[in-house]
C-alpha cells in the first residue's frame, strides 16, 4: 500500500492531512502493518492494541490542525516514562507498576494531537549505552542484526529508524539520547537539563536526567522541543528557558579534540567519516579550532567512576535492597558500586567537577560549539556480551560529560562505513542553546543530504 511507503516525518504527515490525501486513521493502520512486518524485534515492551490507537486518531476528527501542532503524529515512549493505566517497567518486570497519571512531557505531546503507539525497550533502569541489558530482548541496529542498537533508549531509536513512528522519547543521562541515533542514522536531541520535565520519569541519576527526542530530521526535533518544554512545579529540577538565549552565528567556530585526544578504538572508517563531517561543518561557515579535551574527558569518567553511581542506587534503593536478584546482572553490578561511596566522596566529586568545569570554560572561550564523534565505534552484540562494562565505557567517551557540565547536544547522522553501518557526529552547545543547535543541525543535514533511518520513503507535497 502506498501509505506504507510514506515518510512519517512531521511536515509530510501534516501536508497530507491538510490536503486530505490522508487521515490519521490511515497512518495508524499503516503503522501497525509496519510493526507486524518487523515481527518480534524487541522494540516494544507494551504495544497499544490497534483499536486504542485508532480511537486516538478518531478523536481528532473535527479538530483544527492549526491548534494542534502534532495533529495525527504517531510516537513511542521509552518504558521508564509514565503513561496512565499502562505499566511502567523500566526494563524490569519485578519493578513494574501501573501509574495513575501520565508524565508531564507525554501529556503535552498528547494534548498537541500526537498519537501514542506504545512503550519501548531499554537497558534496564536506563543503565547502559549498549541496548542489550533487558529481559525483553536486545534490539539491533536497523542496519545489521548482529550489531547493537546502542544505549538504554534502544527501542525508541529503532522505532523511529525503522519507520514505525514519527518520533519517540528516550532519556539521556550518559548518552542514551545520542548513541542510538548514531547507530541507527537518525537525529537525537539531548535538551538542556530541566527544560523537558522529568516528572513521571523513573530516575537514573535524578540530578542529571533528561528526556530526549529521536526524530528523522532536525526540524522535527525543533518542533517537538517547543511543544514538549515546560516549567513544571512538580519537577524540582525544572528550569525556565531564558527569554534570550545565545545564538550560533552563521560563521561559527567549532571545537575538536587534539589529534592525540581522539579515540576511535581501532575503527579507522569512523575516524575518516568524522573528518568528512568536520569538512561539512566548514562548508556551512564553520571554523575548526583545536581544544584541550582533557577536562571534558575527565568529567566523563566521574559519571561511572565517581559518586554519581550512588545516585543510581538512590533511585531504586528500596527495590535493590529487597529484590536485587530480579535486576540484570550487569546492571546490578554497576548499581551496587554505589555502596562504595561515602558522603565525603560525594562532596569531593562535586569539587572535582567544578574544577573541571572551570578548566573547560577556558576552552569554551575559543569556540561557539563542540563537534565530536557521537561514538568512537560500534560493537556487535557478541563483543558486548564478552566485555560488557569496558565496551560500554568506550561508547561514553564523547557523551558522559555533557549532563555533568550542564550542556545540550544534538546527534546527527554522518555517513556510512563500507560495511553499511552508520556513524554520527554530535554538536554540543552551552545550556539553553537547544534551538540554535537544531537550526545548525538543519544546515548541516541540508549540506550532507537528508537521511531517514533505514527508510526510503515517499514524500507528499501540497
Amino acid at each position: 500500500m502506498l501509505t506504507d511507503s510514506i515518510s512519517l516525518d512531521i511536515a509530510t504527515l501534516l501536508t497530507a492531512y491538510r490536503t486530505a490525501q490522508l487521515q490519521p486513521t490511515d497512518v495508524i493502520e499503516s503503522v501497525y502493518r509496519r510493526i507486524a512486518a518487523r515481527r518480534n524485534d524487541a522494540v516494544w515492551i507494551h504495544l497499544l492494541p490497534k483499536a486504542q490507537a485508532i480511537a486516538q486518531a478518531e478523536s481528532l476528527a473535527g479538530r483544527n490542525l492549526d491548534d494542534l501542532p502534532l495533529y495525527g503524529i504517531p510516537f513511542a515512549v521509552k518504558d521508564n516514562i509514565d503513561v496512565a493505566k499502562i505499566p511502567t517497567t523500566a526494563g524490569c518486570p519485578a519493578y513494574s507498576y501501573i501509574p495513575e497519571k501520565t508524565s508531564t512531557v507525554v501529556d503535552r505531546l498528547l494534548q498537541a494531537g500526537a498519537i501514542l503507539i506504545g512503550k519501548t525497550n531499554l537497558d534496564q533502569f536506563a543503565t547502559g549505552l549498549v541496548g542489550v541489558r533487558s529481559p525483553y530482548g536486545a534490539c539491533s541496529s536497523v542496519f545489521h542484526d548482529d550489531y547493537i542498537s546502542g544505549s538504554s533508549s534502544s527501542g525508541s531509536a529503532v522505532a523511529v529508524a525503522a519507520g514505525l513512528v514519527s518520533f519517540s522519547l528516550g532519556t539521556d543521562t550518559a548518552g542514551s539520547g545520542r548513541v542510538p541515533a548514531a547507530f541507527n542514522n537518525i537525529v537525537g536531541l539531548k535538551p538542556t537539563r530541566g527544560v523537558l520535565s522529568t516528572s513521571g520519569v523513573v530516575p537514573a541519576c535524578r540530578s542529571l536526567d533528561c528526556v530526549s527526542i529521536f526524530t528523522l530530521n532536525c526540524q522535527d526535533a525543533e518542533i517537538l522541543w517547543q511543544v514538549a518544554r515546560s516549567f513544571d512545579l512538580c519537577d524540582i529540577y525544572s528550569r525556565q528557558v531564558p527569554a534570550e538565549t545565545t545564538a550560533i552565528p552563521s560563521s561559527f567556530s567549532f571545537g575538536v579534540p587534539k589529534t592525540d585526544q581522539l579515540q576511535f578504538f581501532g575503527d579507522a572508517a569512523a575516524a575518516d567519516l568524522y573528518q568528512q563531517g568536520l569538512q561539512q561543518l566548514k562548508s556551512i561557515g564553520g571554523n575548526l579550532v583545536e581544544i584541550d579535551f582533557q577536562p571534558f574527558q575527565q568529567a566523563a569518567n566521574l559519571l561511572y567512576s565517581g559518586a554519581w553511581v550512588a545516585e543510581r542506587l538512590a533511585a531504586i534503593q528500596s527495590f535493590f535492597e529487597t529484590e536485587a536478584d530480579a535486576i540484570h546482572p550487569v546492571v546490578r553490578q554497576i548499581i551496587s558500586n554505589g555502596l562504595r561511596y561515602t558522603a565525603v566522596d560525594t562532596f569531593k566529586g562535586f569539587y572535582a567537577l567544578e574544577a573541571l568545569k572551570h578548566e573547560a570554560s577556558q576552552q569554551w572561550e575559543k569556540v561557539n560549539i563542540l563537534a565530536l564523534p557521537t561514538t568512537g565505534t560500534i560493537y556487535t552484540k557478541a563483543e558486548v556480551e564478552n566485555d560488557p562494562i569496558a565496551l560500554n565505557t568506550n561508547l561514553g567517551y564523547y557523551t558522559n560529560f555533557v549532563n555533568l557540565m550542564d550542556l545540550c547536544a544534538i546527534a546527527l547522522p554522518s555517513g556510512f562505513r563500507a560495511n553499511g553501518l552508520p556513524t554520527g557526529i554530535t554538536l554540543i552547545g552551552q545550556r539553553f542553546q537547544d534551538i540554535a543547535l537544531c537550526q545548525l543541525g538543519t544546515r548541516y543535514q541540508q549540506q550532507m543530504g537528508v537521511t531517514y533511518g533505514k527508510t526510503t520513503p515517499v514524500r507528499i507535497s501540497a
